[in-house]
């Protein structure tokens, strides 16, 4: 694991993310010599959020309609 200090981490940010990104490697950056923070690669996954259920579940009949006609509903009347 690459150790890095705070000062040089701020000025060096984006390119160490790059690079942490790129090798897979954990960077433990340091203030003072003592540690305080780690970056570390996110891991992927195969499930996004959205669209998790596609073409997992079957979507049977009318889905938006009332069940009970309009004319039934005492609501309304």
């Amino acid at each position: 694991m690459k150790t890095l200090a705070a000062g040089k981490f701020k000025t060096n940010c984006l390119a160490i993310m790059d690079e942490v990104k790129a090798k897979r490697e954990p960077v433990l950056i340091t203030k003072r010599g003592k540690p305080v923070a780690m970056l570390t690669p996110v891991e992927e996954t195969d499930d996004p959020i959205f669209g998790f259920y596609k073409g997992k579940i079957e979507i049977l009949g009318d889905i938006v309609s009332p069940i009970i006609p309009l004319e039934d509903w005492d609501a309304l009347k």
